[in-house]
């Protein structure tokens, strides 16, 4: 049974082993052949991308395509052309930052304050409001676009930040999920909280949030990766290609920009992967305790 029990253990840890490896593979190649020269990465890649450009929409490939790991000769330049000699890759960047960061912080607080306000109101419509949170946290980003283009529109806030400021504050997905983890908090310590003499907001500030601590970095980094990575919004809502982030920019740089693409996005992985190893631990709690919750 032993002999069972640790061959099993065995498999189970070899499949995980060679998922993980399979989920790493494009980011490892996406680094490593950022510091390839041009030239090595037109003779491994250059048949996709002509095939891509010159076949009228036919996108087979005769040949077999060299993908390599390792470059022949560790080079720079595609770094040193984006980060000093093209500032606009940079400006897109600093979009990337000035749009999400805003989102990120006002929709915490909001949604908080929203999930607080769930937790302790009794009424009887509390149950129909959060199903219909629910409801509008299943619906993709694509179906909500035309109604915030139109009330964008209606606002006066297209082609401006504020149009994806704006609805990113009130996203529902923060409320779920905060308003799951404060109904973990027990009454008692409420109650005993209201019987020293505290108020509303000094329980909201002095109990709830230090106890929801998990949960709140776990809708920051969510949140964050979700907007960071953004795309039809930006091009439906800022149209003024100066103002749009840098996912948007990444998907028009041509065929003969391959090796700065692989640098861009290597830059551009940079600050999820801090913020994700910076708050894995808090990402994991937070998540794990939605499913024990009750009510």
């Amino acid at each position: 049974m032993k002999k069972k029990r640790y061959f099993g253990r065995f498999a189970l840890t070899v499949l995980a082993a060679g998922f993980a490896l399979a989920f790493l593979l494009p980011t490892v190649l996406t680094i490593t052949n950022s510091f390839m020269t041009q030239s090595e990465i037109s003779a491994n890649y250059g048949k996709v991308f002509s095939s891509l450009s010159g076949s009228g929409g036919k996108t087979y490939v005769a040949e077999t395509v060299n993908l390599k790991f390792i470059p022949d000769k560790v080079s720079i330049s595609q770094y040193v052309d984006v980060l000093i000699r093209s500032p606009d890759y940079l400006l897109k960047f600093w979009n990337s930052v000035i749009l999400v960061v805003p989102v990120v912080l006002l929709q915490l607080a909001v949604a908080s304050v929203t999930a607080y306000g769930f937790t302790r109101w009794r009424g009887k419509a509390r149950s129909f409001l959060f199903f219909f949170y629910v409801i509008l946290m299943l619906m993709p980003t694509q179906v909500t676009l035309v109604p915030n283009y139109l009330v964008s529109g209606w606002l006066g806030l297209l082609n401006t930040r504020w149009a994806i400021i704006f609805p990113g504050m009130f996203a529902p997905f923060s409320v779920f999920l905060l308003t799951k983890s404060m109904r973990r908090i027990p009454g008692s310590l409420i109650e005993a909280a209201k019987l020293d003499g505290s108020s509303e907001w000094q329980i909201f500030k002095d109990i709830c949030l230090p106890q929801c601590r998990s949960a709140l970095y776990s809708v920051a980094i969510l949140v964050f990766i979700d907007y960071w990575n953004m795309v039809e919004q930006p091009i439906i809502l800022l149209p003024d290609a100066a103002q749009q982030p840098l996912s948007v920019y990444l998907s028009a740089i041509n065929t003969n920009e391959v090796g700065l693409a692989f640098a861009i996005a290597t830059i551009y992985m940079v600050p999820c992967l801090l913020l994700f190893l910076h708050g894995e631990d808090y990402l994991v709690e937070g998540i794990a305790h939605q499913g024990s919750v009750k009510g």
